[in-house]
């Protein structure tokens, strides 16, 4: 753990050399002992200090230096530690001045000058208030911190996106945090831009890209090797499957995930009907086991890496990125899965972010503690979306389209439901807007006789349903009318032959309509959109994919 800081200030030299000598003697076990010889070069250290998340214990500042006194520069550091302790170092003459910065700056003691000898006119009032700092401050995290609005989109995304890639953060809303306020004005220019995020070694970021954020906290974003055999593309529980059983096989594989490894399965509270979990298991707590056996066997996983387009150079494959940049390799996995499905009614699209949020969104799970929200849905991610927030939430509203949850939800969910006090369920209802200033206040919904009604809300959460991830391929690969991937027997064919197909053999069980490009998961036209469905169909693809390999 980084040791507490001990500022000393002093115009003069001989005796800022003097006083740093004394506190290193007695503090330098536990207190990192700092000096600056002028207030503002104090001012910067100290918010450098703040930047990189380090505690200070103790301010001691001269009080006559030029350019700034101890107790201007008392009152410019209190705003950045508050509890930090403040002593002024005073002559005779400047006794008055210390007196009356007592309640100006919270100044704590004020110390005459010489101070020797240091054991009885030094050592004795320090240890006091160092004692003092110890017993009521608790040390601040030192790891990646977000200071944001929580009516901000995009600081909201940077949580989501740090908390689903289990990057380890502190939280710290701008509005409630007086010091954070003045790290963001000093970092960015003003508070216009959020989110900052400030990371341990002093450098920051200014509402951030995920891409610069993934690549900041350390997440692989670019590629080791220059080809490969095989690219799967979609971190979901079949693309961390079919990772898996490549890299236990040997295959050099590398998985391309635009956001966070587990997919839409990532965002979900608890999966209470998967093998071999009988007490259940949360979403992102699957893909972290899943992405750690992957690593383990060889496999590189890119994240915030979003995939645009795929083509064919025979017998290559390339897979093109955002940037413009191309991956290539003998054969594709496409595992893109699902998209949440878009409420298109007035207000969501502005409030997405400030209350209005698609998926279980569990970062948020802290921010409406005691208040109420609703959930809109009917089928089990919605139940276990209300379910996860039945725990924090003063109240949990279920708004169903339908006459209720019985028909779509799992029945283990429909009771746990009903024998939860804290949560209600409206059905035959549908939302025809939402309204707010910065953020949710009321959810407008309409029955099935047109009559509008509003309920006050703090938060919505959205579960209608999802689309197939797969526009990026639009003209590319033959797609259903939906938009999922055909794949194998599925594909159309034309006088018995599948059409555009320039092999002698027909396509294999998951290939696409491009050989060496194969589907597998919720993306795949006609398959079974379960977890463990989307875990075999990703296991079982390595077949198929092996048995192309052969042929190159």
């Amino acid at each position: 753990m980084t040791k507490p800081v001990i500022l000393t200030v002093d115009d003069d030299l001989e005796v800022l050399a003097a006083i740093e000598r004394d506190l290193r003697a007695k503090y330098a076990g536990e207190f990192r002992v700092l000096k600056a010889s002028s207030g503002q070069s104090a001012l910067d250290a100290v918010r450098e200090l703040k930047k990189r998340g380090a505690p200070v214990a103790l301010f001691l500042v001269d009080q006559r230096m030029p350019g700034m006194t101890g107790v201007e520069l008392l009152r410019e550091l209190r705003t950045l530690y508050p509890e930090a302790r403040k002593v002024l170092l005073t002559a005779y003459a400047d006794t008055e001045a210390a007196i009356a910065s007592i309640n100006d700056v919270g100044l704590d003691h004020y110390l005459m000058k010489p101070w020797a000898p240091p054991a009885t006119r030094l050592y004795p009032v320090l240890d006091d208030l160092l004692s003092e700092w110890t017993a009521s401050v608790r040390l601040p995290f030192e790891g990646i911190r977000v200071i944001g609005s929580p009516w901000s989109r995009a600081s909201y995304t940077t949580k989501e996106f740090l908390s689903r890639n289990h990057v380890p953060y502190q939280w710290t809303d701008i509005d409630q945090d007086d010091a954070a306020r003045e790290m963001v004005r000093a970092a960015a220019g003003g508070t216009s831009l959020l989110p900052v995020v400030f990371f341990p070694d002093g450098s920051h970021l200014v509402a951030p890209t995920t891409l610069e954020l993934a690549a900041k906290a350390g997440l692989r974003t670019q590629a080791e090797r220059p080809f490969y055999d095989l690219i799967i593309i979609g971190g979901g529980p079949a693309g961390l499957a079919n990772a898996v059983y490549a890299g236990s096989e040997g295959l050099r594989t590398v998985l391309v995930e635009a956001s966070a490894p587990g997919g839409q399965a990532g965002t979900s509270s608890r999966i209470e009907n998967y093998l071999g979990f009988p007490n259940g298991i949360t979403g992102a707590d699957l893909a972290q086991r899943a992405v750690a056996q992957a690593r383990r066997f060889g496999a590189e996983i890119l994240t915030a890496r979003e995939v645009v387009g795929i083509r064919r150079a025979d017998p290559y494959r390339f897979v093109k990125l955002a940037d413009g940049t191309e991956l290539s390799s003998y054969a594709v996995v496409i595992s893109t899965g699902m998209q949440v499905r878009r409420l298109d009614v007035p207000g969501v699209d502005e409030l997405t972010g400030a209350g209005v949020y698609y998926g279980a969104a569990m970062t948020e799970g802290a921010t409406y503690r005691g208040r109420d929200v609703c959930i809109v849905g009917a089928a089990n991610s919605a139940g276990q979306g209300a379910m996860f927030f039945s725990r924090t939430a003063r109240k949990v509203t279920l708004l169903v389209h339908g006459e209720g949850i019985e028909k779509k939800m799992s029945d283990y969910l429909v009771a746990r439901i009903k024998a939860t006090d804290n949560i209600e369920v409206i059905a035959g209802v549908d939302v025809v807007r939402v309204e707010g200033t910065d953020h949710l206040e009321r959810v407008i919904l309409r029955d099935a006789a047109g009559a509008e009604r509003a309920i006050a809300q703090a938060a919505m959460f959205i579960f209608i349903g999802a689309t197939p991830r797969t526009e990026m391929f639009a003209g590319a690969l033959a797609r259903d009318d939906a938009g999922f991937i055909l794949t194998g027997p599925d594909l159309p064919r034309r006088n018995g032959r599948v059409e555009g197909w320039t092999l002698d053999r027909d396509p294999f069980l998951f290939e696409t309509s491009i050989p060496g490009v194969f589907a597998a998961g919720d993306v795949r036209a006609g398959a079974n959109r379960r977890v463990a469905a989307a875990v075999g169909e990703g296991s079982a693809a390595i077949y198929t994919v092996h048995r192309y390999l052969e042929t190159v």
